[in-house]
């Protein structure tokens, strides 16, 4: 047992926070192996978008090993990749009237963030990439150049160039408006600042504080990429594969970014996988230019087909509206009124209660450690990490969403006395 806690790296980070061993998990549920049972309301960091151990992907993941099926095939050609390719195409792109080449990357979000910055450049021969204030894209060098938090940026241990960071409209300054400054910087020939290759955006920045964007924001941000020849990178890796509601998160504005990321729950199996959704005319890759070994997770690919399938069967849509408007109308009545410097934001199934101006990042701790101790699994984020993040399955029973969500109240109202 104690070469459990010695050995490990000292990079371990969630095991500092929730000290326990996990043995067992099913839906919203984690259980360590003392037989104590945790509400899930990490679901992975949105890697579980549909619980743990969803038994119609675990009956098809089973299936395809027991049957000898070909486990590992890069890039090659198999009947998972073409099975997976068929449904996200006629279920996923088509019905949205989606018109996207996929591109398979490595196993994690950044190496699909990676693949669409590089690419970006390539197509337009331009080297820089505009990024937002509050934005998280991963933690290799090309993904956490356009990665905002500090702390991160300081372990890449090299300079990390080309990147310009513009505004957020959630922490706009002096109520700027976000859109006409970058179109001010891209026009006057004095802005010192070059026109970049893409601008890369989360319509709801998560680990950036739960910070949502309209609409409207995300139209204007489309016309001034289209206005001035710049591609549009939506990074929708954790607030993806129906995190807020529809499966893409950019659906509710109607735009259509050139490229999306995608990972964490599109295998929805937490098994490793990230893909890059790309427009045909932009797909002027090399053969081999950009690949990986484990580019063609074919475990992957099963789960992530019969994720899709189980979004029909249950409509998962229609859930998750229904969760948000239940822990909504709980943040409100129940936790807000909890003190006047209590906020509460969030969209779908990702929430977050900020304590910006209730002790900050101290206050937000020793709530997440009450939740722990009282079963409920939570996290940091934001500014400070003063931003406590809900984020449980999409399909978690209603039953165990409310108690979670008393849980949170306990906590808190212990925690501010």
């Amino acid at each position: 047992m104690e070469l459990l806690y010695t050995m490990e790296s000292n990079v371990k980070s969630y095991c500092r926070s929730f000290p326990v061993v996990f043995k067992k998990a099913k839906g919203a549920r984690l259980f360590s192996e003392d037989g104590k049972e945790y509400i899930d309301f990490f679901a992975g960091a949105g890697a579980l978008n549909y619980g743990h151990n969803n038994d119609y992907l675990k009956g098809a993941v089973i299936n395809y090993i027991m049957e000898d099926n070909i486990m590992h095939g890069l890039d090659m050609y198999t009947t998972a990749k073409r099975e997976f390719i068929e449904t996200f195409t006629q279920k996923i792109l088509w019905p949205r009237g989606l018109d996207y080449k996929l591109q398979f990357c490595g196993p994690t979000g950044t190496n699909a963030v990676e693949a669409a910055l590089k690419l970006a450049r390539k197509v337009k021969k331009r080297n820089g990439v505009f990024a937002f204030m509050g934005a998280f894209h991963g933690m290799t060098a090309g993904s956490l150049a356009v990665t905002s938090n500090r702390d991160s940026r300081l372990g890449a241990g090299v300079p990390l160039e080309n990147v310009t960071f513009m505004p957020h409209p959630s922490y706009a300054m002096a109520g700027i408006d976000t859109i006409k400054y970058i179109d001010d910087v891209l026009t006057d020939d004095h802005s010192g600042i070059e026109k970049p290759a893409a601008i890369i955006f989360e319509t709801t920045q998560a680990e950036g504080g739960i910070n949502i964007t309209s609409n409207k924001w995300m139209q204007d941000l489309s016309a001034l990429c289209k206005k001035h020849d710049i591609l549009l990178i939506c990074d929708d890796v954790q607030v993806g594969c129906g995190r807020t509601g529809s499966f893409l998160s950019f659906e509710r504005s109607e735009i259509i970014p050139d490229m999306v990321v995608l990972s964490k729950s599109i295998s929805g199996y937490g098994i490793p996988m990230s893909l890059l959704l790309l427009k045909p005319e932009l797909d002027i890759w090399n053969p081999g230019e950009h690949n990986g070994t484990f580019r063609g997770n074919q475990m992957a690919f099963v789960a992530a087909k019969a994720a899709i399938e189980y979004r029909e069967q249950v409509n998962l849509d229609e859930m998750v509206w229904e969760r948000e408007s239940f822990i909504k109308e709980y943040l409100e009545k129940e936790i807000m009124p909890l003190h006047e410097k209590i906020n509460a934001r969030g969209i779908g199934l990702i929430w977050g209660v900020d304590f910006t101006s209730l002790g900050g990042g101290a206050k937000s701790k020793e709530v997440m450690k009450k939740c722990f101790e009282k079963g409920l699994i939570t996290e940091r984020v934001g500014r400070d990490d003063a931003v406590v993040k809900l984020m449980p399955p999409l399909n978690i029973e209603m039953e165990l969403l409310e108690q979670g969500c008393n849980i949170l109240k306990e906590a808190i109202s212990e925690c501010i006395g």
